[in-house]
């Protein structure tokens, strides 16, 4: 670490010193595949070839891992990449318990994917720990959390049930792409692995897709070292160098989106054309009181729902500022349909019993005038 204390500092001067040879301030691009060795065996500073280690990629690694607060970190092509690579830790027979209410994709790699090896599944309530803990049965092996959740924003007690998951002998794994280091950081309430669609507010400009993953022990790092090279997934060095400019000014946007995010959350609550907000920052949310405890503040997506007199889809193409789109966490302010969108690969009933209904709107709140940003949506539902 250098010599510094806050994570502000942190996020723009952990992972890399400047360049010894030339003084370079930021990491340079080290746009290449293989190194020269001098001989066999002998390798400059130990780099061999570029899936196995680059400068550039290991600068954006030892930069998630400080601000994460673990022993190393990795960097994948995207988070769906990160999670894979961690979910092959796990063997035929081996269960993995899923928050209620998870991202679509993460619901379809175990369903699709790693069901074929025998790894299986089970989405579960984890805000009521004492029930959930009666959940983890000896086969048992990750709990794996997102928190606030996709795309309900649900709160789970991460310290609970990352110690009930070490009770029974199993990893806790938290996707913490909602909130990011700058706000929470799982690690240090007992999660054994963080993951990260890197693509979101880390990038935060909408211009790169990349995953991270990071581990708490030494252990854990030696596993993921070996998955990460031997399949290869990893983020390549132009765009690890466009991550870790993008982290460089994490604070200051998240700042930005965070209080457009509960201003908006608040005139949200109080629109008599609104039936229902979901937002952490909200005193009135499930779970206000745990996640004020663990993270910094509410962040900075909401889901709502318009009363029934409206419809969504004139509400969606009524929109001027706010685009219709995939994904989260950029600068410029987005709102999804989950239903048909980000949560599209899990089957309607299983939706619908978690919550995630058809009018169920997820807006990612960017760094636009507020007051642009709420007549925007004014005239969008007044049109709907």
């Amino acid at each position: 670490m250098g010599s510094y204390e806050k994570i502000e500092s942190a996020l723009i001067h952990a992972g890399y010193e400047n360049d010894k040879q030339t003084g370079a301030v930021n990491v340079p691009i080290y746009q290449t595949s293989t190194y020269q060795q001098d001989g066999i065996g002998e390798m400059r500073g130990g780099w061999e070839y570029s899936r196995t280690g680059n400068p550039t990629r290991q600068a954006l690694e030892k930069l998630i891992a400080e601000l994460e607060k673990g022993t190393a970190g990795f960097a994948f092509g995207s988070g769906m990449a990160a999670l894979t690579a961690v979910l092959s830790l796990f063997k035929t027979g081996d269960k993995i318990l899923l928050s209620s209410n998870v991202y679509g994709g993460t619901f379809r790699v175990l369903d699709k994917v790693f069901n074929h090896f025998g790894i299986t599944y089970s989405l579960e309530d984890m805000t009521d720990v004492e029930a959930f803990e009666k959940k983890l049965t000896p086969d048992v092996k990750a709990v794996l959390i997102e928190s606030p959740a996709n795309p309900l924003l649900t709160i789970t007690d991460l310290a609970a049930v990352a110690a009930a998951a070490k009770r029974h002998g199993a990893l806790t794994i938290v996707d913490n792409t909602f909130m990011s280091p700058y706000l929470q950081r799982p690690l240090e309430l007992g999660a054994d692995i963080v993951v990260h669609s890197a693509t979101k507010y880390l990038g935060g400009h909408s211009d790169v897709v990349a995953g991270l993953a990071v581990v708490k022990d030494a252990k854990l790092a030696e596993q993921i070292a070996f998955i990460q090279n031997s399949t290869g997934g990893v983020l390549g060095p132009f765009d690890s160098f466009l991550l870790i400019r993008g982290i460089k000014t994490l604070a200051v946007r998240l700042d930005r989106h965070t209080e457009n995010a509960q201003a908006i959350a608040e005139w949200l609550a109080e629109n008599p054309e609104v039936s229902r907000v979901y937002y952490p920052g909200l005193t009135t949310h499930p779970g206000y009181d745990i996640n004020a405890r663990q993270a910094k503040n509410g962040g900075a997506m909401i889901s709502f729902e318009l009363t029934e007199k409206h419809d969504i889809r004139k509400f969606y193409k009524s929109l001027k500022l706010i685009a219709l789109a995939e994904s989260l966490g950029g600068v410029e302010s987005l709102v999804c349909h989950p239903a048909t969108m980000t949560h599209a690969a899990i089957p309607k009933e299983t939706r619908e019993k978690v919550g995630i209904t058809d009018n169920l709107i997820r807006f990612s709140v960017g760094i636009e005038a507020k007051e642009d940003l709420i007549a925007d949506l004014t005239q969008a539902i007044q049109n709907s």
